[in-house]
């Protein structure tokens, strides 16, 4: 049976725009094509994309998975094996990994500084006196808390107000990227997760690339910041926590 490059994007959750891509650089070309040049792909080549997304979703680089796919020595058992190796590191390291302050500390202690009035200017209906407890409980004893809380400390109404405002520019920036199907691994996206990082130190702590995938996982292990993300384009959430881990990969 073969599939149109559409069907194919459907049923894989990827865009189409990532298929040509992949077509181009040569890691996944469809077992064929229509009279008029249109791609089909068949059973096979839905397996290989399989496999991609699972490397891809482990962090590795397009190039590192067309080495990995196309070694001759390998076959469909050796890399199931492999990913379940990888799965199993990864669950181990994230649960051993102290929780990474996400971006929510932004509104962790900044109410005890304004008034209400200045807190609904600044954050809208957010509250975030809601989150401040919970943030103590979960990181408080990290340096990267005690940084955040020393810097925020000081931080006026029209401070907030600025930080507010490049933050909301550059998600502005993530979701025309999404939209346009940009690669999450590709020079724009990573840009734009390195400015995401830099931004994080600028404002509240030493956001190390560890600590930034920490903050990308969460990004899709909790709801409430995968539905933030999303809420502007469904499955931002995702294509952000994909640029922050191809970033970190590339740069660290």
């Amino acid at each position: 049976m073969s599939y149109t490059v559409g069907k194919v994007a459907e049923l894989a959750g990827v865009t189409v725009r990532t298929l040509h891509h992949y077509d181009e650089i040569g890691l996944l070309t469809p077992g064929g094509r229509t009279s008029a040049g249109y791609r089909r792909y068949d059973d096979a080549d839905l397996d290989r994309l399989q496999q991609i997304l699972l490397y891809r979703e482990l962090g590795f680089t397009l190039e590192e998975i067309a080495v990995i796919l196309d070694d001759p020595d390998a076959d469909a058992d050796e890399h199931l094996r492999r990913q379940h190796r990888l799965l199993t590191s990864r669950i181990a390291r994230l649960r051993e990994m102290v929780a990474a302050v996400e971006y929510v500390l932004e509104a962790k202690k900044v109410g005890i500084d304004l008034t209400p009035e200045e807190k609904f200017e600044v954050f809208g209906d957010f509250d975030p006196d809601q989150y401040a407890e919970e943030a103590e409980q979960r990181w408080g004893g990290t340096d990267a808390y005690a940084e955040s809380a020393r810097r925020t400390k000081r931080y006026t109404k029209e401070d907030w107000q600025r930080i507010q405002q490049e933050s909301a520019e550059l998600l502005e920036r993530f979701v025309t990227a999404y939209a346009a199907g940009v690669p999450a691994d590709s020079a724009a996206a990573m840009a734009l997760a390195e400015e995401h990082r830099q931004q994080i130190t600028k404002f509240y702590y030493e956001c190390t690339y560890e600590i930034h995938t920490g903050l990308a996982e969460l990004y899709l292990a909790d709801e409430r910041f995968t539905r933030n993300y999303d809420q502007h384009r469904p499955g931002l959430a995702q294509y952000v926590h994909d640029a922050i881990v191809a970033n970190a990969i590339t740069r660290a």
